[in-house]
């Protein structure tokens, strides 16, 4: 069998992402076959060299993509050291190789795509490949198309000028005063609470945030707390889409009608 770069296979194990395994390496966290590596130019061969991560044996799992709504007061990590509500909390041992492709803020709720793909997870996240993040956002006031303009072209946070692409969904109003703005917005990074720091700097506080899409993947109809995992067709399907290579499907004994247009089609969701 083919050996695979040491960070490639924890990565395609499900621990981490290609980059997180990388620093878990030269942590000296990893061991090869009894021995702690740090190199990161090791290669190792599935099925033949023992690989463990920080007391775990790790064995390929199968890879898949799992579509979760995270609920509002829910940490997006698999763990939290002030205990909290994680996303592990409703993983089931099914998907105990599964891990979040970025986060999602505590206070926010919405899309949350999980994998034990590594490579997929690093395209998702890298802003070099640009995968839009889209949210469904309400906030104080009405919001100007000059704001939007101005979002487009960049506002000048503490860590960069971030941009935005906007447009407005719906304007709640009480006689001639417009007490709050509902927004479609779409940024191409992952920082931390990103829209909601451009919306501060543009003086629209945030009062409700859902992330309706990232990527090629949508929300849909997907419930608080609620998860859906792709067919392994429909896995393939999109990862040929994020990835832009060949993806070769095997053959499935039954598939739900419908089912890939579900995914691709999101809707306003609420919390």
């Amino acid at each position: 069998m083919a050996q695979v770069r040491l960070q490639k296979f924890i990565s395609e194990c499900g621990v981490c992402s290609r980059r997180a395994a990388e620093e878990l390496i030269t942590l000296g966290k990893v061991k090869v076959n009894g021995k702690v590596v740090t190199k990161l130019g090791t290669k190792v061969e599935a099925g033949h060299d023992r690989v463990e991560v920080s007391g775990r044996f790790l064995q390929a799992a199968q890879k898949g993509i799992v579509l979760f709504h995270k609920p509002r007061s829910v940490v997006s990590t698999l763990s939290d050291p002030e205990g909290r509500p994680s996303i592990a909390d409703y993983l089931t041992r099914n998907y105990e190789s599964y891990y979040p492709v970025g986060r999602l803020d505590y206070d926010s709720s919405g899309l949350i795509v999980l994998t034990n793909d590594g490579e997929l997870a690093d395209r998702l996240m890298h802003p070099r490949y640009e995968q839009a993040r889209t949210y469904h956002v309400k906030v104080e006031g009405s919001v100007s198309e000059a704001t939007i303009q101005k979002m487009e072209r960049g506002v000048r946070l503490l860590d960069g000028v971030a941009r935005a692409v906007a447009h407005i969904l719906e304007n709640e109003s009480e006689g001639r005063d417009s007490k709050a703005t509902w927004l479609e917005v779409s940024v191409t990074e992952g920082r931390n609470r990103l829209v909601r720091r451009i919306m501060e700097r543009v003086e629209h506080q945030v009062i409700k945030l859902i992330r309706v899409s990232h990527g090629p993947f949508n929300l849909g109809s997907i419930r608080p707390g609620g998860m859906r995992k792709l067919s392994e067709r429909d896995y393939l399907f999109f990862r040929q889409k994020v990835m832009g290579q060949e993806q070769q499907p095997r053959k499935e004994h039954s598939r739900r009608e419908g089912e890939r247009n579900h995914v691709k089609k999101g809707r306003r969701s609420d919390e």
